[in-house]
């Protein structure tokens, strides 16, 4: 895969655009907030790297103190777009969020795999509960049903980047989400 030197020049179509993206992440702050009480901490763990950008948006728009934690998790292997099933913990909660709310934030899900052993693995935490909040869902290629508490958009099967996302750690810094062109990473997941 070659990136272009413009990143906006590898993209076929805007799906989401940054304010489209900008409110909605508002009106999840906002929900986010008002379903804990007043006092109770709520601790947003951020599953790196594609939802950085997402959960530093959110944060800013949840109006009471919120802790973060950043957890990276990998279920790819060498360079391929899907989903191994096999999911290792890169890096691990820096703090104990026993007794407290815990909110995975996450920029997209895809088959579930990855999220459900995540979801299982920190609830062996004891927190006092564990919710999700996740940007973009994808549930044409659910393979394992997850409970998503927040949702900020449904998404047809395409491949996309931005606001976060990547391929080959390109596009990240996209503000809106897009669709990549199919030539650039058909090759990898052996399509024409």
């Amino acid at each position: 895969m070659t990136a272009s030197a413009n990143p906006h020049d590898d993209i076929a179509t805007v799906l989401i655009t940054e304010e489209a993206i900008a409110a909605r992440v508002r009106e999840l702050g906002a929900e986010i907030h008002a379903a804990y009480p007043a006092g109770e901490a709520i601790v947003l763990v951020s599953v790196l790297k594609g939802s950085l950008v997402f959960v530093a948006d959110l944060m800013r728009a949840i109006p009471r103190n919120v802790e973060i934690d950043l957890m990276e998790v990998s279920s790819y292997g060498g360079g391929s777009t899907e989903s191994s099933g096999k999911v290792r913990i890169l890096k691990d909660l820096s703090g104990s969020i026993e007794g407290r709310n815990v909110v995975i934030v996450e920029d997209i899900i895809d088959t579930g795999l990855t999220l459900s052993y995540l979801t299982t693995y920190l609830e062996g935490r004891n927190p006092r509960s564990v919710r999700i909040a996740t940007l973009l869902n994808k549930p044409a290629r659910r393979l394992v049903d997850i409970p998503v508490t927040w949702t900020g958009f449904e998404i047809p099967d395409e491949f996309v980047v931005g606001y976060g996302l990547d391929f080959g750690e390109h596009y990240r810094n996209l503000r809106y989400v897009g669709v990549l062109k199919r030539e650039l990473y058909a090759s990898i997941i052996g399509e024409i």
